[in-house]
């Protein structure tokens, strides 16, 4: 298993890079957020790959962080769902947002994806939902109340950023009799009084 490459970046495609490590070109596939930050041709970088094989074919699989490593292979575990789209998922959608699209089950979200459709984005929900909640990648959205969850579902699903939606649900007050809606909107103000 080839479970990390540092090397010399060789050339890049559009999902791709080959990577330079003692003389052998090794090409490897990755999302956008890690073809960004791979640098000039001849810089050295350092990926977290993921070895996958086939029958006919051994694909190699890179990223920068190991967050997206490991939501990468959570992803491919589920049913129906390959690595190319698994990688596109996480070129459409960083891993604090994926994650919490799954563990708050906000099916709207996942379906923006291309190549995700109602039944995959429930699939996904239902897969990897307690493996996200139990915190296998540490994100915020582990320690909020059971009850926010909907809310910071709702104020991601309207384009604030995880770490926004987070801020402002903390400013809820604990357990209350509130509906979604109220929730929401006490949520909303927060970001009026910044």
């Amino acid at each position: 298993m080839i479970a990390g490459l540092h090397g010399k970046v060789e050339s890049v495609g559009s999902d791709w890079a080959i990577i330079d490590v003692g003389g052998i070109g090794f090409q490897v596939y990755m999302p956008t957020s890690t073809l960004s930050t791979l640098g000039a041709i001849g810089e050295e970088v350092k990926l977290y790959t993921h070895l996958h094989l086939r029958e006919d074919n051994a694909t190699l699989y890179g990223f920068a962080l190991t967050d997206e490593l490991g939501l990468f292979q959570n992803l491919i575990n589920v049913s129906g769902l390959g690595p190319k789209l698994a990688l596109a998922m996480l070129s459409a959608m960083n891993v604090e947002r994926l994650t919490m699209a799954i563990a708050t089950g906000s099916t709207d979200l996942l379906t923006v994806i291309p190549g995700i459709g109602k039944k995959m984005a429930e699939r996904l929900v239902l897969e990897l939902k307690e493996k996200i909640g139990a915190g296998w990648i540490t994100t915020p959205a582990a320690q909020l109340a059971q009850e926010n969850t909907d809310v910071l579902a709702a104020l991601t699903s309207l384009g604030y950023s995880v770490a926004e939606a987070n801020r402002a649900v903390a400013t809820l007050p604990p357990s209350s009799d509130l509906s979604l809606e109220e929730r929401v909107k006490q949520a909303l103000q927060y970001f009026t009084t910044k």
